[in-house]
């Protein structure tokens, strides 16, 4: 385990014995009023939200995040990482079990704080995904207990989807070869950010790989799609939502969010639209970053129930 001014890193031990990297934003010398845990989106890695969590932190809300199976150190570390991880070598419903065991772990190392959880795009679809299994993973009592769900431009559908015949033959071939990889580029200079220097840090990254997995792909889609066709149903309509979602978005659907949205049976929820927005909100340009870093803190701050106390 280690530490700068920021966060502490460290390696845990998760499901299926899988080694995960972390990272851990506390508040410094204020009280913790709530802790959030936090899913990345497809091939990229928490490093690259290293400008976002400090300022939930600063506001007295923990954050606690990981490189998902398959991704950023977590697949890549050669000293640290577990025998079996691979670059892309994942599944949902694996992933689905490391967000439970996330959930957990964060619940034993605050205590009584409320816990939400947040996710961008394969992440954000993951989020929603979470409360609206037919069988666990995760647990009853796991979807009971949070206090809310964050969806950044999440990967419920793509904004232009593959053709299905391609999707046919990459769902039967996962059952076969299920860690094959592909290549999935993103266009990085139309589709991450309006900056340019974001999209060509994120070309030069040398933990994003431009590839997945057969099966990790085909989950993907194929569990977004669930998501609009009947897995919104079993919202629970208790636990509150917000979904934001650039109206410019080139890779994941702002119309399936706002059809999600319209949908989902979730008593308080709220879909806040980001004019021109592409798809990294929290790396957008000309303050767009700050006010969605912001809106995601003072939702958070809104939804944190009275009645559970707060530990330091």
């Amino acid at each position: 385990m280690s530490s700068n001014t920021a966060y502490t890193e460290a390696w845990l031990s998760g499901p299926q014995q899988t080694r995960f990297y972390t990272r851990t934003y506390k508040p410094d010398g204020t009280q913790t009023k709530a802790a959030v845990v936090f899913a990345h989106g497809f091939m990229e890695h928490v490093a690259r939200y290293e400008h976002v969590f400090p300022a939930w932190s600063a506001r007295g809300i923990a954050v606690f995040a990981f490189d998902q199976r398959g991704f950023g150190r977590t697949a890549l570390d050669s000293d640290n990482k577990s025998k079996g991880s691979a670059y892309a070598k994942t599944s949902w419903k694996e992933q689905l079990e490391d967000i439970e065991w996330a959930v957990k772990h964060v619940q034993n190392e605050f205590g009584a704080v409320p816990v939400f959880l947040y996710g961008h795009s394969m992440g954000g679809a993951l989020a929603l995904a979470f409360p609206t299994r037919e069988t666990p993973p995760p647990s009853p009592e796991t979807v009971s207990s949070l206090a809310g769900v964050i969806a950044s431009s999440p990967l419920i559908l793509q904004t232009k989807p593959a053709a299905k015949a391609a999707r046919w033959i990459g769902g039967k071939a996962s059952r076969i070869s299920p860690s094959f990889t592909i290549p999935a580029a993103v266009n990085h200079k139309q589709d991450i950010s309006h900056d340019d220097a974001v999209n060509e840090a994120y070309l030069k990254d040398p933990l994003v790989k431009q590839m997945g997995s057969l099966k990790g792909i085909s989950d993907m889609l194929d569990g977004g799609e669930s998501l609009l066709r009947k897995d919104y149903a079993r919202w629970p309509k208790n636990l509150p939502l917000l979904i934001v979602h650039g109206s410019e978005d080139k890779v994941t659907s702002y119309k399936a969010s706002e059809q999600f949205y319209n949908a989902v049976p979730a008593e308080v929820k709220h879909f806040s639209t980001y004019p021109d927005g592409f798809h990294e909100l929290h790396n957008e340009p000309n303050g767009v970053k700050e006010q969605l870093i912001n809106e995601c803190i003072t939702w958070v701050e809104a939804h944190i129930p009275s009645t559970i106390p707060s530990k330091l």
